[in-house]
């Protein structure tokens, strides 16, 4: 058998520097540079205000990490560059790493994550404020990396159409306008905290939605939900608690909804080994990292939370292409 440190290596420094690379590009905006024309680094150098040696270092990294091809002194976008990285793409989301590259969330992750699997949680997000900026920056940052699953999700609860929709931690909002955007008739709720809702209630009304969006302002764990909705929207929440409380949220889900409602939760599942699929296998280390008590469920365990409190037996449907499983359960 060959064996070679390779893999940890580029595990344990590459890691960091391929996120810097891909941080650094972004920040320059080089992807939407290079699909208007801009390739040769001299070119690319004036447009980005950059020093030629630091933009022919970072796109030659750029290239074997696959983002960029290169011809001669030319570099060219790769597919998925141009797909998700050029700003002029209908499907861009490079906005993302405002907030997956925070310099607050690389903190919370990389100060004690041997401290973390000794207590089997951290602090992390749990000690950032309500009002902190870095909501705020998520809920500005996340919305075009969610707005594909969302638009999976509304496919799957056309009938009946709704006529009530509760987003539960809306966030950037992209989930209910999703259903604003498909039923005419639909009237969405968004509840999260004030500075961050109010990023949903603009994206809302960017969209054109401004009449049919309303905002609850609050911790879902406290304050008053309403009732009567035929949906209750509950995108990337769960993983963010333990069991006890993830059955406490549906339950107030449960109470909110009209008969025959339905809760959609919206997250990454693990199989029941634990190790796959790959996305959401490492999830649950992301959760270790930055919540007390948060971690990825599997489908059974959604399942046994959904019935204790009070809910039919779920459909799990997979959101491919993305990492998301939607899980989808009725009030009996």
């Amino acid at each position: 058998m060959n064996v070679s440190p390779d893999k940890f290596i580029d595990c344990l420094f590459l890691g960091y520097q391929n996120a810097a690379v891909m941080k650094a590009a972004l920040e320059l905006d080089v992807f939407t540079a290079i699909g208007e024309g801009t390739t040769d680094v001299t070119a690319l150098a004036a447009h980005c205000s950059a020093a030629p040696r630091g933009i022919a270092a970072m796109c030659d990294s750029l290239v074997v990490m696959g983002f960029l091809t290169k011809s001669s002194t030319n570099y060219a976008l790769s597919p998925d560059a141009a797909a998700f990285l050029d700003r002029r793409s209908p499907t861009c989301i490079a906005d993302v790493h405002g907030f997956m590259a925070a310099p607050e969330l690389i903190a919370l992750m990389f100060q004690d994550p041997a401290g973390a699997v000794r207590r089997g949680g951290a602090p992390g997000l749990a000690n950032i404020a309500t009002d902190n900026p870095i909501w705020v920056r998520f809920a500005r940052s996340m919305g075009p990396f969610m707005a594909h699953p969302a638009a999976l999700v509304v496919q799957q609860l056309d009938t009946p159409p709704p006529q009530r929709v509760l987003d539960i931690a809306a966030g950037h909002g992209q989930f209910g306008i999703a259903f604003a955007r498909r039923f005419p008739d639909c009237h969405v709720t968004g509840l999260d905290w004030g500075a961050v809702v109010a990023v949903a209630r603009d994206n809302a009304a960017a969209a054109g939605f401004a009449a049919r969006y309303d905002t609850i302002v609050g911790s879902a764990f406290e304050v008053d939900w309403g009732r009567g909705y035929d949906v209750v929207l509950l995108p990337n929440f769960l993983h963010h608690f333990d069991a006890d409380a993830c059955t406490a949220i549906l339950r107030r889900a449960h109470a909110a909804l009209a008969p025959g409602g339905r809760v959609a939760i919206i997250e990454w599942v693990t199989n029941d080994d634990r190790v796959s699929p790959p996305g959401a296998a490492h999830f649950t280390m992301t959760m270790l990292l930055t919540t007390p008590a948060g971690t990825t469920y599997t489908a059974a365990e959604l399942a046994a939370m959904l019935a204790n409190a009070g809910f039919a037996p779920p459909t799990v449907i997979p959101l491919a292409p993305t990492p998301m499983t939607l899980v989808l359960s009725q009030v009996h």
